[in-house]
């Protein structure tokens, strides 16, 4: 039986700003309840023309886990502007690996275009992200950089920001890459998120030779995460031999809490047919790890977690020691947070985006980094510093 737990008051208040979410939830909830195939809208977040999805599957792992494209920026852009000025990111929620990623990594790329960076924490919720946007627009910054939320959410607070004149750009602002110009964004970095998701599900599929069991996670306070849920649900269901158990909608900031009671219910009501957990971010993986182990579940799986976030350092500890968690769809975080700087130089000088989209990489066993984030070696720090000296 496929389960949709409701979301807490908070979230469900989150959906009222979040359009687009909020109306593939509700369509997420009927398919979820009824077992109906996907809606007419969800069916577009299948890729085209699969008519074998088990070999589709395993050529996407294959081909990510051996590729090294797509992590190289155009080499061409306006030099550096307004130097010595002050710019803002304004953080979903700091405790967020990938999102805290973000921040250094634009502190980093801050500090080479010659920027100071002040960094204002969003903690989690919606009203904590508008008290740091105000914060932020108080500053009067040269520019402000969104960091893990929709800014759809935020678009009244952002028109404050284009009434005074001040570019935004966003990190994981919206569901696809590029501007948002109904949120006053004047672009969206991020990887393509069907792709991240697609890559997540493929992996599942492959390992399992076409028989996986799975449990989704997702947070329906971002419609981001609702888009990629549906699109590994999707995924998976194109596979005749797997089987969506359960999409659960639980808040990723409270993943350690909730995890534990979550995973044991699923446990109880499947049994050893929930071999894979997919989730959109690696906290819940965290948050699962010690009812798997009371439930005498091996690290090394079943079940086995696959994130399709972003990749972090926990995420990375976990595959590297076996220790619940088998793969993650890993962005290159540090080359987004020197993009970001280089979209809000764009912004400030008149120009256009560029255009450039990144690449996901799948990160497992084998090929884990040894560090705590996946940092593609294309020599795009180079590669701006360049653009930006006005070479």
């Amino acid at each position: 039986m496929r389960t949709f737990r409701a979301v807490a008051t908070a979230a469900a208040i989150m959906l009222a700003f979040a359009g687009c979410a909020s109306e593939t939830a509700a369509q997420q909830s009927g398919s979820a309840s009824t077992g109906s195939s996907p809606s007419a809208a969800a069916q577009a977040l299948v890729p085209e023309g699969i008519t074998d999805v088990l070999a589709d599957a395993k050529k996407r792992v294959a081909d990510s886990l051996s590729g090294s494209t797509g992590f190289t920026p155009p080499n061409t852009g306006p030099a550096a502007q307004r130097k010595g000025a002050t710019i803002a990111y304004v953080a979903a929620d700091l405790t967020n690996g990938g999102v805290n990623t973000v921040a250094k990594a634009v502190t980093e790329a801050g500090a080479a275009i010659g920027w100071k960076v002040n960094v204002i924490d969003g903690k989690g919720s919606a009203q904590g992200r508008t008290n740091a946007l105000n914060q932020a627009i108080a500053l009067k910054p040269a520019g402000i950089i969104l960091g893990g939320f929709d800014a759809t959410e935020q678009a009244a607070t952002i028109k404050q920001a284009a009434d005074l004149k001040i570019p935004v750009v966003g990190w994981h602002a919206g569901a696809e890459s590029g501007p948002i110009a109904s949120a006053g964004l004047f672009t969206n970095v991020t990887t393509d998120p069907l792709q991240v998701s697609w890559l997540a599900a493929a992996y599942a599929v492959a390992q399992s030779e076409g028989k996986a069991g799975v449990a989704i996670f997702t947070d329906s306070q971002y419609q981001i995460a609702v888009r990629k849920a549906d699109a590994m649900r999707d995924y998976v269901k194109l596979c005749s031999g797997c089987s969506v158990l359960s999409y659960e909608d639980a808040p990723i900031a409270e993943a350690d809490s909730r995890m534990p009671a979550l995973i044991s219910s699923l446990l109880q009501q499947n049994g050893d047919r929930l071999t894979f957990l997919l989730g959109i971010n690696g906290n819940y993986f965290g948050g699962a790890k010690g009812a798997l182990r009371d439930a005498g579940k091996p690290g090394a799986g079943p079940p086995w977690a696959v994130a399709a976030g972003d990749g972090d350092a926990a995420e990375f500890q976990r595959i590297r020691t076996v220790d619940y968690q088998a793969a993650t769809v890993a962005e290159p975080m540090p080359l987004q947070g020197w993009q970001l700087v280089d979209e809000l130089n764009r912004a400030i000088a008149g120009q256009q985006p560029s255009g450039f989209v990144p690449m996901p990489a799948l990160i497992t066993k084998q090929n884990v980094p040894s560090g705590d984030v996946f940092d593609p070696p294309s020599g795009y720090r180079d590669i701006y510093k360049k653009i930006w000296s006005g070479q």
